[in-house]
């Protein structure tokens, strides 16, 4: 049971980092960074994946999904001198709730607005704990260059 769970992890680990390669091509990230994009997204789905395992609800898995690559992201960006977002953008797209947005859209068409009103709920708590992890780790970042500073 264990060893099929694993290599279940395994195929969407790697389903992930080539997703996040794919996009950072199709948004031109120079090849040093690309390595880098896929890496952060490999890392954000294996943390939600464990976030999942010991049953955290929806929001703070994607939280703390959001903050590890968003973390990542900000100090390969400082060692390497390149901005955050070519880093960072392409590598959140396996976490992007695309799934919610169309079954928000399809109960709303379908006029089932009690299912629209429950998934598209659920999608606005998954995006916004993605944007509150970049907050948390932008802010994170800023403290500690400036305690680097002093």
């Amino acid at each position: 049971m264990i060893e099929l769970l694993f290599d279940n992890w395994i195929v969407q680990i790697i389903s992930a980092i080539l997703i996040s390669t794919g996009f950072g091509i199709v948004c031109n990230v120079k090849e040093r960074n690309l390595i880098h994009t896929s890496i952060a997204g490999g890392i954000s789905w294996l943390v939600y994946l464990i976030g999942k395992k010991i049953g955290f609800s929806d929001g703070p898995v994607y939280f703390l999904a959001t903050l590890s690559l968003a973390l990542y992201s900000e100090i390969v960006a400082m060692i390497r001198k390149t901005p955050v977002i070519a880093i960072l953008i392409p590598a959140m797209i396996p976490l992007a709730p695309g799934g919610g947005i169309y079954y928000t859209m399809y109960y709303l068409i379908g006029k089932n607005y009690s299912i629209a009103l429950e998934k598209g709920t659920s999608t606005f708590i998954i995006a916004g704990a993605m944007a509150v992890g970049v907050f948390t780790s932008a802010n994170l970042m800023r403290i500690y260059k400036e305690k680097i500073k002093r």
